[in-house]
């Protein structure tokens, strides 16, 4: 009986374990770096989508110049397909959130999905929950529109 030589499959089996365990470690390093840029990129739309809204002259264009922001930030970041949810809340002593003493609000929800996810493990792709606020204070003495009696609220 002949005795097998080994010689050379050493490079096979390394070859092997290499593509076993690093693809999987690539694909990791790839997600986590994708999450991260979701992450940066929402953070910054909340903090735009604040700015743009406390210096809107009004509510109504405020929301509309809120959304845009948060619309362009993530464009602006290398996330242009990711969706955002926008949620404007302000804590006012009138009907305006653009009055002295306002607090407005901004929280921006977003996901992000997995990058090369297979599709034999789910239906759809896998994807991460992230979220952001931005809070932006008015000044008691900033000047704003001047309210008339029939504008206010009973």
């Amino acid at each position: 009986m002949r005795r097998r030589d080994d010689t050379g499959f050493a490079l096979v089996e390394l070859s092997w374990l290499a593509i076993i365990l690093l693809v999987p470690l690539v694909w990791i390093v790839i997600s986590v770096f994708e999450v991260q840029q979701g992450a940066f990129a929402t953070s910054a739309a909340a903090r735009a989508a604040g700015r743009a809204y406390a210096l809107a002259p009004d509510d109504r264009t405020g929301e509309e110049r809120a959304r845009a922001a948060v619309a362009q930030v993530l464009a602006d970041q290398g996330t242009p397909g990711q969706e955002a949810r926008v949620e404007i809340t302000c804590e006012s002593p009138a009907s305006s959130c653009h009055v002295g003493t306002a607090v407005i609000t901004v929280r921006v929800d977003s996901g992000v999905e997995l990058p090369l996810f297979p599709t034999i493990l789910g239906d759809g792709a896998a994807s991460f929950s992230v979220d952001a606020s931005h809070t932006v204070p008015i000044g008691q003495y900033v000047e704003s529109a001047p309210v008339d009696d029939e504008d206010r609220a009973p």
